[in-house]
């Protein structure tokens, strides 16, 4: 396997084992609750906390592997995202939850932004959205990989031992550190590192350096968040709008993810394939006015299936757009911040647009699901309009880069 595909297959894993991860909580939720005493309130506050994490952790390693090595750091969030998932089965209350969730952020959080950066230093340009979209589909099958598992361990050993597994990644980190060169583009940088002078401001800073690269930090932020929002939204609360405004069943509703989460996977693929083709700005235009207008069009759908074609629609556009934001952000910035960048904006992203449901559940319970629709829809416009102010990202954001 040459260099580039071990780059690709080692971010897939990861992002797999990130997306069972987070689903843990979602299928032993109900167990949770019911062990410690707790309304739902508090137990939502699991995930929040989990977003809080990932945000933390997406800063301090996106900081790290820019100074001491993608591969080393990748390691080492790895690691610490199965140590928090792991420990999370031996909490004896509510509080100790909250600790062990947010520690298992730290790490998924570090994960991403690292994995995404070694693809983009390793793949030529011309190929960076469709190596981005293999890589973004890994959650998917975190997805599927955490039903199948909690399918066969909740009934028998109950939900702390679903978390036990968690400790499964630690063997995967070791095969990364062990097969995994570090990055040629970030190992370049370092030997000309005696070149740049030695009053280089913090990497945090340096996203904010000019007025330019500030706008473009904050244009990309807005779009991470509108993607998160939106997919969080849809996927948290569509099941149930459909229960009630189309009278499906529990089951025809688990029909409807699973159709939704296949379009989701072909959009991916699909849009690496036309931002490749394309290039950024383009692609991402044609799938958030698309999604804006599906997102909208959907409160209209009728019957089971308008309601699966639909929703396969749907996944399609507002969630293929995910395949690119790793190779979109990674564009931007040169290889000093990247990692830094990648996981500072998109797990802002995430902790700010994990919020949506939220509000998509106030919109309902005050209105209608054509209201709440509206909502979604309006969050692709405003993230277009955003993208629209994104400038060329053929020359260099920072001074010291030109």
């Amino acid at each position: 396997m040459n260099y580039r595909n071990k780059t690709v297959v080692a971010s897939v894993a990861g992002l797999t084992l990130e997306g069972m991860d987070i689903m843990f909580i979602s299928f032993a939720m109900s167990m949770i609750i019911a062990e410690f005493h707790i309304d739902l309130a508090t137990g939502g506050l699991i995930s929040s906390i989990t977003n809080i994490g990932m945000l933390a952790g997406g800063m301090i390693f996106g900081i790290l592997a820019d100074k001491y090595g993608r591969v080393r750091i990748f390691t080492y969030t790895i690691i610490l995202f199965a140590i928090g998932t792991a420990l999370t089965g031996l909490a004896t209350n509510i509080e100790q939850v909250y600790v062990f969730r947010f520690i298992a952020g730290l790490g998924a959080g570090g994960e991403y932004g690292i994995g995404m950066a070694l693809v983009a230093e390793a793949w030529p340009k011309n190929k960076q959205g469709r190596a981005s979209s293999y890589v973004s589909i890994g959650a998917q099958y975190g997805v599927i990989l955490a039903a199948l598992l909690s399918a066969i361990i909740l009934p028998t050993l109950g939900w702390r031992a679903l978390f036990f597994v968690g400790v499964l990644p630690v063997i995967f980190a070791f095969i990364v550190r062990k097969n995994l060169d570090e990055s040629p583009e970030w190992v370049e940088a370092q030997k000309q590192k005696k070149f740049v002078s030695k009053q280089e401001k913090g990497k945090l800073l340096q996203l904010f350096e000019t007025p330019r690269t500030a706008m473009t930090t904050i244009s990309l932020a807005i779009m991470a968040t509108v993607q998160i929002a939106g997919y969080n939204g849809l996927m948290i609360w569509l099941p149930s709008m459909l229960q009630q405004s189309q009278g499906l069943s529990v089951s025809s509703s688990a029909l409807w993810t699973i159709s939704t989460a296949v379009g989701m996977i072909i959009g991916m693929l699909t849009f690496g394939q036309f931002m490749d083709r394309f290039g950024a700005k383009r692609a991402f235009g044609i799938f958030l006015l698309a999604s804006a207008c599906a997102v909208f069009l959907y409160s209209y759908a009728e019957g089971s299936v308008g309601v699966l074609i639909g929703g396969a629609i749907v996944g399609f556009f507002s969630n293929g757009m995910f395949a690119g934001y790793g190779a979109l952000i990674s564009s931007y910035y040169p290889v000093q911040i990247r990692s830094t960048a990648t996981n500072t904006i998109f797990n802002f992203g995430r902790a700010i647009g994990g919020l949506s449901p939220i509000l998509v559940g106030y919109i309902l319970q005050s209105y209608d699901m054509t209201v709440a629709m509206t909502y979604l829809a309006v969050l692709y416009i405003i993230s277009f309009v955003v993208m629209l102010s994104l400038k060329n990202n053929h020359e260099r954001l920072l001074p010291t880069q030109r």
